[in-house]
């Protein structure tokens, strides 16, 4: 399952509205096939698999199918239903991280595979699949999607010195697993002054994954402002957004990361509508300077705690990463 889980993250922020599902076919032992969901959706990832024993002339009646969201139950114009395409396939055992909570499927593949006498095993891994297809998840459950927001600091929470320069606080290293993040993100959201100052190009500047850059998006309340501003034009179209909560509308959207300036950051925070916050620490003390985040709201201090989870911490070079969820 973890096999497939890796496999899931390789269609983050490229399968939407659909999930980013990775699937593994086992037989005595031995991984015959694998797959994960293309790019715009189709095809599913069982689909993908299915197909690629078949190109080997291998027969899968009785193997083992890994796959981390719950084959889904629903026919549509683009392709069959996976679980009826398992069924045809005959497997021995299929092993499921995660329901599917799409009212269409929702225990409706998981019993269809039953019937046709196929054992399955449900919540394997069930965590590290939410954490994988969160966008999905996010927008099933909540009606929007999952937002990461990403801050680059000095050890003191600086994010430039007082004139504005902020080129470079943290080395290459972190900078390189930014772009890893802009790759797996379907938009990427700036606030207004971040776009007018910087004109940001917000690109996947990564060696073969240049093709993954994600779609743009300036959070300005006023739509004047947005419509002065100088874009450049080497990606494609801007959008605009007039609030946090504008991201509800956007379409084919299931991952959103929200970069800077600290206006924006403080405007999604103040909203409650951050999931993810990856912190990027670089050994340095800046003094005064220009901080992280805007004005939150905050009335109180006790009302800052217990809102966020550590849940990975390494080094990038010499800047640390620290990767928080919501508690």
């Amino acid at each position: 399952m973890a096999a497939a889980l890796a496999l899931s993250w390789r269609g983050r922020g490229r399968t939407a509205p659909n999930p980013n599902v990775g699937c593994v076919i086992v037989r005595e032992g031995r991984v015959v096939s694998r797959g994960w969901t293309q790019p715009g959706g189709r095809p599913h990832a069982e689909a993908m698999a299915l197909d690629g024993a078949d190109a080997r002339n291998t027969d899968i009646r009785g193997a083992d199918v890994y796959v981390t969201l719950e084959p889904c139950a629903h026919e549509s114009e683009r392709g069959p239903a996976c679980a009826d395409l398992l069924v045809e396939s005959a497997p021995g055992r299929v092993i499921v991280a995660a329901g599917d909570p799409d009212p269409r499927t929702d225990g409706a593949g998981v019993q269809k595979l039953r019937n046709a006498g196929i054992e399955v095993v449900e919540n394997v891994f069930s965590g590290d699949a939410r954490r994988a297809m969160a966008g999905f998840f996010a927008r099933r459950e909540k009606g929007r999607p999952h937002v990461t927001l990403k801050l680059a600091t000095s050890l003191d929470g600086q994010v430039a010195l007082p004139d504005g320069t902020s080129q470079w606080i943290t080395g290459p290293e972190a900078r390189a697993h930014a772009h890893v993040e802009r790759a797996l993100a379907d938009m990427v959201v700036v606030g207004r002054g971040t776009a007018a100052s910087d004109s940001p190009t917000l690109n996947v500047r990564l060696d073969g994954l240049g093709e993954r850059t994600p779609g743009r998006a300036v959070l300005t309340s006023e739509y004047g402002n947005f419509a002065r501003l100088q874009l450049r034009a080497d990606n494609p179209v801007w959008q605009h957004l007039a609030s946090p909560e504008a991201i509800a509308d956007l379409v084919n959207t299931d991952h959103v990361l929200v970069e800077g300036g600290a206006g924006a950051a403080a405007a999604f925070v103040a909203a409650d509508l951050v999931d993810r916050l990856i912190l990027y620490r670089a050994p340095i003390l800046i003094g005064s300077g220009l901080s992280a985040l805007g004005d939150i709201g905050l009335a109180q201090l006790d009302d800052a705690h217990g809102r966020w989870r550590l849940i990975e911490t390494r080094m990038l070079g010499k800047d640390r990463l620290e990767v928080y969820e919501r508690a």
